[in-house]
């Protein structure tokens, strides 16, 4: 895994320097020429509190890029027609209204109860967000401010070695369990199948280069995003 370094702010930043050889490469590459982008991948489990700690980066370095691929994915089923046609041919004409709107209920519990559902809807998915956010990257690509990608299924697709850093954003089960009910009208059971229907948390956190544990109040998690954000730009200097 790597050597760990241990961080603390009232809660605790895990941090392991285990380098893919491609990123290693691109990083000692960029940080012999001058101060570049670079692209940190942010992730964890549902209601983990992902979007919060994004917050929290916006507040700490406001001019950074940001791809949130929750939204990217909304703005597919809403606004692209080939998404719907194959989302309508794949699950039915019934996870639509009358008026053409995608039932994202009826869609989610369809999934959530299926893995070879799941997967297909990923299929549908994920190659147009990945396309999305590696443009946005792309056209940033020289600038001198971080690019921060929100993936939840960064390591269910594969993409970790496309980031210079991934973040995994973690909580304790109990804490997830209820933040997810208290932002969906999800019952008990259905929310823990939802939960337990996802890479188990202990794997992400176990494969991240750093780990932020959001069990604390909103300060603790800006504490840790200082953190991290400090040891990045002393990481993308000019040597």
């Amino acid at each position: 895994m790597g050597a760990w370094v241990f961080l603390r702010a009232s809660s605790f930043v895990y941090s392991s320097f285990r380098r893919h050889a491609t990123c290693l490469f691109r990083c000692t590459y960029r940080m012999s020429i001058f101060l570049i982008m670079a692209v940190i991948g942010i992730t964890g489990g549902i209601s983990t509190g992902k979007s919060s700690f994004c917050q929290s980066l916006r507040e700490i370095v406001p001019a950074a890029k940001f791809f949130d691929a929750d939204q990217e994915a909304h703005r597919l089923v809403d606004l692209d027609s080939e998404v719907k046609k194959e989302i309508r041919s794949e699950f039915g004409a019934g996870v639509f209204s009358d008026a053409g709107d995608l039932n994202r209920e009826k869609l989610r519990a369809i999934v959530f109860g299926s893995a070879s559902k799941r997967g297909a809807l990923e299929q549908i998915l994920h190659p147009r967000i990945r396309r999305q956010w590696s443009a946005e990257a792309e056209t940033h690509r020289n600038s001198p401010d971080f690019f921060f990608a929100n993936i939840p299924l960064l390591y269910e697709t594969g993409d970790e070695t496309l980031y210079d850093r991934v973040v995994v954003v973690a909580c304790s089960y109990a804490t997830q369990l209820r933040w997810l009910m208290e932002r969906t009208p999800l019952k008990p059971a259905a929310a823990t199948q939802m939960i337990n229907s996802q890479m188990p948390l202990d794997e992400k956190i176990r494969r991240a280069n750093h780990v932020v544990w959001n069990n604390g109040s909103r300060e603790t998690l800006g504490a840790q995003a200082r953190l991290l954000v400090a040891l990045w730009k002393k990481q993308w200097t000019k040597s």
